[in-house]
């Protein structure tokens, strides 16, 4: 896609020119590898339908609710309304998404923005996802259709403060009282966690297996604190939150979590999908590259007539066809049930890390403009920090290979 320099005004009195406006944020559709072409019809309408919401309401006002690190409930119930918020998780009434299809539309979304991308991941991938995987018929009713229409919200509380990659060993308290269980504990980085709603909390049972639980977010006990000071995905609301001995009723059990085994469960579903946001966001960072370097001049001709930008551009299309070849591999794996945990970890490891260098090539890129909002590579930049860490760090991801590669486990 070419696009034209918009032309410079000139300064009253003659004297100097007045910068132009940069349009970077239209799609461009790379895929010089072909790792989409086998996309389905219903696959590509999938991810029409988010690109054209990210395209007319997210783009337009995201930068605001970043700035202010304002949550976008209003986007939220949006997406809601158009049945955007399921991460691709089965619901019954609702229209079924391929893996493909939901990798597509990850991708499309991230490209838009990563706390939006963020709220679908929490939202759908984990909270709906837990609940669908490992509730009870009752529970499903419950809560299935009001989280995928975003008229009631979602949390997926495992992180600690102490705990973060070794999540194995929580300590959060889950004791078996009359009617029900007293959770005490504390859960660090949980999104949607102090919004309203629901948060499904992973504590250790008296058993001494790790459980899932539905706590509502305004049960006795249940203290919310937004985490603030970001500098990643401030357009989510991440909470501190101190469970202190708060009653949840004995159907507040997910019978299907009986061990961390179904929590992982719940996490190697979602993994690819962090994979497929990290090619959202660089595809992001690349269009603005490319788009920047056709409409910027400097030394009288445009960048992209320059040797160093189009070397530049093409190692980030290099490092970009290679991540898109990656997640569309291991999806089409995953269709097939074929994708293994260690899979799965190489392409969370090998995309997040590829985004990062796009990124950062990108901001170099665009200069001084490469640090203004509205730009957008300066939010993917900042963005892709956190992203490169949950779901598991790029240390834990390796670990996970390299266990694979070796027979040898070097977690302890």
């Amino acid at each position: 896609m070419t696009t034209t320099q918009t032309p410079a005004g000139t300064v009253p009195g003659g004297v100097g020119t007045s910068e132009p406006h940069y349009e970077l944020s239209q799609p461009l559709d790379p895929d010089l590898g072909g790792a989409f072409a086998g996309a389905t019809a219903d696959e590509r309408a999938h991810q029409a339908r988010i690109r054209a919401f990210v395209q007319d309401e997210v783009l337009p006002v995201i930068d605001g609710y970043w700035e202010r690190a304002e949550y976008p409930l209003d986007l939220v119930r949006r997406m809601g309304e158009l049945d955007l918020l399921r991460d691709g998780v089965d619901v019954p009434g609702f229209p079924r998404t391929s893996l493909f299809g939901a990798g597509l539309g990850a991708m499309e979304m991230s490209r838009g923005d990563g706390s939006i991308a963020t709220v679908c991941g929490v939202q759908g991938g984990l909270a709906l996802r837990s609940i669908m995987m490992l509730g009870s018929d009752e529970q499903k009713d419950r809560w299935g259709e009001p989280l995928a229409r975003g008229t009631a919200l979602g949390a997926f509380a495992l992180t600690e403060p102490t705990h973060g990659s070794d999540s194995v060993s929580l300590e959060t308290r889950a004791r078996t009282v009359p009617g029900g269980y007293r959770i005490t504990g504390e859960k660090k980085w949980i999104g949607n966690g102090s919004t309203g709603g629901v948060t499904v909390v992973w504590a250790r049972g008296d058993d001494g297996q790790v459980h899932g639980y539905l706590v509502p977010q305004d049960a006795d006990g249940y203290r919310a604190t937004t985490i603030e000071g970001k500098l990643s995905l401030r357009a989510i609301w991440q909470a501190h939150i101190v469970l202190d001995d708060v009653f949840v009723p004995e159907d507040a059990l997910l019978p299907g979590a009986e061990s961390f085994k179904d929590t992982s469960r719940v996490l190697a579903a979602t993994r690819l999908g962090v994979a497929w946001a990290a090619v959202g966001q660089a595809t992001a960072c690349y269009e603005s590259a490319v788009a920047y370097s056709q409409q910027r001049v400097q030394f009288g001709r445009v960048l992209a007539k320059s040797q160093m930008v189009q070397e530049r551009l093409t190692q980030m299309l290099s490092t970009l066809t290679q991540m898109q070849l990656t997640v569309a591999a291991m999806t089409r794996l995953d269709e097939q049930g074929a994708l293994t945990g260690p899979q799965a970890s190489l392409a969370k490891y090998t995309c997040t890390r590829g985004a990062r260098q796009i990124a950062a090539i990108a901001r170099d890129m665009l200069g001084g403009n490469g640090i203004l909002l509205r730009n957008r590579v300066a939010r993917h930049f900042a963005d892709l920090e956190a992203l490169h860490t949950y779901e598991g760090t790029e240390s834990v991801q390796a670990l996970i290979v390299g266990r694979a590669i070796t027979g040898y486990s070097a977690f302890a």
